[in-house]
């Protein structure tokens, strides 16, 4: 089949509005928030509304024997959602349904194209509580955080997207509709086949729903910020947390980079006082006197481990603000140039270990390397910024973004805790799970999808 007659298939299919070719608007469609990842120019978007309409254009580029690469809102940092020439991107955004909150069961069902945010707040009208929630939660949508495996703030307490999610519905590269796990609190039976697409990023098929376990709301947080002059005094504290058991819902870390960068941004003083190295932001969301029962621990612990500024908060709007500067933290960074996030997890006893690491880097690069991250699990997010017009420094901080992997690598880590491998960490994907790892990999790759019809050359190469 010829480009013309897949395209005329598709609009037959889809109908014309759903099959998209002008150039300057499948530019836009052509990559995510990455800029090292490498993108190329799609044949066409399309944007089915049903989750027939995906089957259609699967089977229709199967035959043509054209690539398809699912996309989500594009909030992705790794380049995982990107178009490679002559691809057909399949956006899901279409789908955006909420097919159903059972708050009885406390599950839902929901299509891929919903916003995170969006699914958030119509299941708190029901008194319960998605616990996903990345850092672009008000954008990215459900699919993109299935397929990433996407984390969030309070990973600590309530795990990434995977420990969420009961079942999927999936477009197989054959154009069939497989449906994966239950609606039971408990299941067991078969493979899991649920986990083995979550995280995939789009390289095994199409997600086209999926059913989420719900919690019940919890109770709105308390809040706690302590200031180290030391980034080794907060790594302490953070391991002395974890030794002692405690469970907060949010613990982050900022360095002293990250904290100067927000309270300009913000035109306010978090009080760390000029002196501060490290901060960590803490929420208890437990509720009443075992909210602050937890927190008082968690000061103490601050307080032990040589803190100069502990202080914590149940006024909610206070609590906001104090939250805010972490949230703020790669816009704020803007102010300085464009920036480009990392994302290694390393065992949480080695936090420190890993921002003086990227200090090094930074020293040995010459630009700007701000570190925040998710202390009570370990995934940090180095930022480096550099000069957007400047070839010289776009090369320095593709350096730093390598030389930060490696030490991650080398302190036990991972190289990626949340953002996905996608198409800028396929050699590092090889040197972490090796050369048996990476035969496993396509060997599951070529039983679901024998002619790499979806996102070829994403994750790993099918070929050395």
């Amino acid at each position: 089949m010829s480009n013309d007659a897949l395209l005329q298939r598709l609009r037959d299919d889809l109908g014309p509005a759903a099959v998209l070719t002008d150039a300057d608007v499948t530019d836009a469609y052509a990559r995510d928030m990455m800029p090292l990842a490498p993108s190329g120019k799609p044949l066409a978007v399309v944007l089915p509304a049903d989750t027939a309409g995906v089957q259609a254009t699967v089977r229709a580029c199967a035959e043509a024997r054209v690539p398809i690469v699912p996309r989500g809102a594009g909030s992705g940092l790794s380049g995982a959602a990107n178009a490679i020439d002559g691809c057909v991107v399949l956006s899901l955004t279409k789908l955006n349904e909420i097919v159903e909150v059972d708050a009885g069961n406390r599950l839902a069902v929901v299509q891929p194209g919903v916003v995170n945010l969006d699914f958030r707040s119509a299941v708190e009208k029901h008194g319960l509580f998605y616990p996903p929630d990345p850092s672009s939660y008000d954008w990215c949508t459900i699919g993109g955080n299935l397929s990433t495996n996407a984390g969030g703030l309070c990973c600590v307490k309530y795990g990434v997207t995977t420990d969420s999610v009961l079942g999927l519905e999936v477009v197989l590269a054959d154009g069939s509709l497989l449906k994966t796990g239950r609606r039971t609190v408990k299941g067991v039976a078969g493979y899991d086949l649920t986990k083995l697409f979550i995280g995939s990023e789009g390289t095994l098929g199409v997600i086209t729903q999926a059913t989420v376990s719900l919690r019940p709301l919890p109770q709105a947080p308390a809040t706690f910020v302590a200031g180290f002059t030391t980034t080794e005094a907060a790594g302490e504290a953070v391991a002395r947390a974890v030794r002692e058991g405690l469970v907060p819902s949010l613990l982050e870390i900022m360095d002293a980079a990250s904290i100067k960068a927000s309270e300009t941004y913000l035109n306010t003083d978090l009080g760390a006082g000029s002196d501060c190295q490290a901060l960590l932001l803490g929420q208890s969301d437990a509720g009443g006197e075992a909210a602050r029962r937890e927190l008082a621990l968690l000061e103490q612990i601050c307080t032990d481990c040589g803190a100069d500024l502990v202080y914590a908060t149940d006024d909610l709007e206070e609590g906001k603000m104090l939250l805010q500067a972490r949230r703020v933290v790669l816009t704020a960074l803007e102010t300085y140039g464009v920036w480009l996030t990392d994302d290694v997890s390393v065992p949480r006893t080695r936090i420190a270990e890993l921002i003086r690491g990227c200090e090094r880097i930074s020293e040995k690069v010459g630009l700007k390397i701000a570190v925040v991250g998710h202390a009570g699990d370990g995934n940090m997010h180095p930022t480096i910024v550099y000069a957007p017009d400047s070839e010289d420094e776009f090369a320095r901080a593709q350096q730093a973004f390598d030389e930060i992997l490696d030490v991650g690598l080398s302190l036990g880590g991972t190289v990626t805790g949340e953002h996905g491998v996608g198409k800028i960490k396929r050699e590092w994907l090889a040197r972490e799970i090796g050369p048996v790892g990476i035969r496993v990999h396509r060997q599951i790759k070529q039983a679901l999808d024998p002619e790499n019809l979806f996102n070829p050359g994403s994750m790993f190469s099918m070929t050395d």
